[in-house]
Order: structure tokens, then sequence, then C-alpha cells
């Protein structure tokens, strides 16, 4: 059996190697490693493949979201809500601008944000929300949808870890992630399931003035060169990491079905396992599965991921602290105990290999490790 991986990268690229090493190498060989043409081919290219009006590609995911709330004029102390159970880059952006982060807990199940503590958050200070989709799976968009309409306010969508979700709304129509709010956020970090060879980041949006905004904010604030209209940042994504990424757009419909397959075979070999909880699935998204995260109880976790390490297995921990209790960013606003939704999954969760490289014999290892594991713990 091959080695197990969390993320198998190398695996992927042997498999497009040769498509990956042209690309790359027609970028050198162009000298064109910033604003080049490969740049301008694969935002169209994923416009076109997200059903976007617009990409504009960053450097990274993080600076993705910090343009994006810059490109909405929000003022210092205005208040942005997000999920209490993400990744730090969420908050992060928030508060780099000078911006308050606003918590909301999130639902056990799918690990979503929870649009009832979201409308409790709203004060007459709120100006965004930021629903983050993750591991793979849509945030209630209608909620969302309908919370911001009657306060007002701006809908931010982080999909690092989503990207090609589909969302189905009430009236039956479909959106990807990314183009339901004003404005979507990714990451092309190599892990992720569009990864490129370093970061990257883009964002998405369908109106014309914000994108006119954003392309003037990822580039110094120009419009003109050398006229700056806006405060803006240097973030822009490479020659080189654009190539490839076009390379591995073209597999990304196949990357998604091989770790829907990954999860589906795990899906079958849990559900009737006692003390094992598998992801929630809602009717009305799809899921990408960046990570697939099982919930057990929080005095076995420790000890399961001991054993899985111990026998070849490798498992995280995706997320081990709530955002309101992390260091950085402690506020008098909460205390321990305020979000017990979110506390309890950082105690509970833990993550099994997620790549579109699993085959049946790894899959029916991990998961015999896993269930002999539960058995006797």
């Amino acid at each position: 059996m091959k080695e197990i991986r969390m993320v198998d990268l190398a695996g992927q690229y042997e498999k497009i190697k040769q498509e990956i090493d042209s690309a790359i190498q027609g970028v050198i060989n162009a000298t064109s490693f910033v604003k080049g043409p490969e740049v301008a081919l694969f935002e169209k290219e994923l416009a076109a493949w997200n059903n976007s009006k617009h990409c504009i590609s960053c450097a990274n995911g993080t600076d993705a979201l910090q343009i994006a709330l810059m490109a909405l004029d929000l003022k210092p102390g205005d208040e942005v809500i997000t999920a209490d159970f993400t990744f730090i880059a969420t908050v992060e952006a928030i508060a780099l601008l000078g911006l308050t982060p606003v918590l909301a807990d999130v639902i056990p199940g799918t690990f979503n944000i929870d649009p009832e503590s979201v409308k409790k958050a709203i004060t007459p200070k709120t100006k965004a929300i930021i629903p983050v989709h993750l591991f793979g799976q849509s945030a209630d968009m209608d909620s969302i949808l309908e919370i911001a309409a009657k306060n007002n306010l701006f809908i931010i969508e982080d999909l690092a870890q989503a990207i090609g979700t589909e969302y189905t709304f009430k009236d039956s129509s479909v959106k990807k992630t990314g183009t339901i709010g004003h404005i979507g956020c990714t990451s092309f970090f190599p892990s992720k399931n569009l990864g490129c060879f370093g970061d990257g980041g883009a964002i998405f949006t369908n109106d014309d003035t914000l994108a006119a905004k954003l392309r003037s904010v990822v580039n110094h604030g120009m419009t003109v060169r050398y006229y700056h209209d806006h405060v803006g940042v240097n973030s822009r994504l490479d020659g080189i990491q654009a190539a490839l990424l076009s390379v591995k757009l073209k597999y990304l419909n196949n990357y998604i079905s091989d770790r829907q397959r990954a999860a589906a075979f795990y899906d079958e070999k849990f559900k009737n396992i006692g003390g094992l909880i598998i992801p929630e699935r809602t009717s009305n998204s799809t899921h990408t599965f960046h990570q697939y995260t099982l919930r057990i109880a929080p005095e076995k976790r420790d000890a399961m991921i001991e054993h899985l390490k111990k026998h070849g297995v490798p498992a995280m921990v995706y997320y081990p602290v709530p955002l309101h209790l992390q260091k950085a960013y402690q506020s008098a606003r909460y205390k321990e105990g305020d979000f017990p939704v979110t506390e309890k999954l950082c105690k509970s969760v833990f993550s099994l290999p997620m790549h579109t490289e699993l085959d049946e014999e790894q899959l029916t290892f991990i998961t015999d490790t896993v269930i002999t594991a539960i058995r006797s713990l």
C-alpha cells in the first residue's frame, strides 16, 4: 500500500506533470512573471467556470478578504459578523483594517454559521457578514441573504474551502459559492481543491463597479498606471501560478468527484458505527470536501488521533481553539461559554485524509483503523 498522506500533492502532480511543466516553462520563456497574459487568461477561465461576471486574482486568500473589505469602503469601528468556528484568516482580515470582528456560533452538523446567531449579533454598527463555506459545504445562503437585505448589509463569501460547491435556493435556482453575495473570496493554497504551487487567491463579483474598485485596490490603487485613485495594496497572482492553475482548472470537476467518491466511502463505512458522527449534508448544497471531518466524544478525540498516527494514518484537528478564545482576538465582549457549539466542536472534531489520490486500499485501511480504534477507546 502507498503511504497515506493527509494531502497527496505529489501524486496529483505526477498525473499532469508534462502539462504543468510545459505551462511553467512557457512563462519562464516569455518572462511574463507579473500581470502577464497567463494571469488574464486564468481570470477569464475561472470566471467562466464559476459562472461569475468578474474574477480578480490576488496574492492569497487572506488578501482577497482584506481587499474585498477595502473595496466596500468600510470605516474603522464598523462591525463585520463571521463564524467563530473557522480559520483565523477570516477575522484577521477584518482586524487588520481596524474593523470590529463580531462572532456568531455555528450549526453542529454542518459546521457552518448559524443564521439565528447572526441575527443576535447585529447592532447599528454592523455593515457586513462573512459566511464561511466550511470544509466544502455552503452556508444557509437563503437565510443569510434575507438577514442582509433586511439590515442593509454586505455579504462577502469566504469560499476558500468550497470552490465549485453549488447552492440550490428555495426557488430552485442554483448558484456556485462566490457568486451569491456581493463579493466572493477564495484561496489557491496548495492543499485547496484548486491549489497552486505557492500562495494565490481570487475575488469574484457580478457588480461592474465593485469589480473595477477591486481591480484597482489589488494593484496599489491604480486605475491608470501611476494614477492612484484609491488606497491599495500590492497583491498580485504571478504568471507561473496562473499558468499552472489554468492547467489544474481543467481537472477541477474530476478532482471534486474524486473527493466526493472518497467521502462516500467514508460515509458508508462509518454510518452505523457508534461513537462516530459523520458530516451532515444539507439538501440545498453540494459538498466538495476540502475536509472530511468526523465528531467523537471529546474525551476520546486525542486518543483517536494518537491511535491513527501510530498506525500510519494522519489526522488533523480543524480547529482546536475557537476564535473568541484565541489570544490575539480575546475581547471583553466574549468569554468562555458564549459559543457552546463551537467550543464543543473544537474539542470533538478530527479530519481524515482527503484528497484526489486516495485509492480503495488506502480508504479501507483508514476506515478499518478508525473503526478498530473507536471500539477499543
